[in-house]
């Protein structure tokens, strides 16, 4: 489960995506959460509970923060 995270961030999710990755970036933040699927570009938007529940680990903090 993902507790803190910032723009730019990129996340593990627990399912890989169905291109076979399950590495995304985040794209936006609020109420909803928007990531970026970095195999093939997809963007998904889910609510924030359900991003933290299907989130895995932090991967690696975005430049600068």
């Amino acid at each position: 489960m993902i507790e803190s995270f910032d723009l730019g961030d990129v996340v593990v999710m627990k399912k890989p995506h169905a291109c076979g990755t399950n590495e995304w970036t985040i794209v936006r933040t609020g109420a909803d959460v928007k990531i970026k699927c970095n195999g093939c570009g997809r963007i998904v938007m889910l609510d924030r509970l359900e991003f933290m529940r299907k989130g895995k680990k932090l991967r690696a903090k975005a430049p600068g923060s």
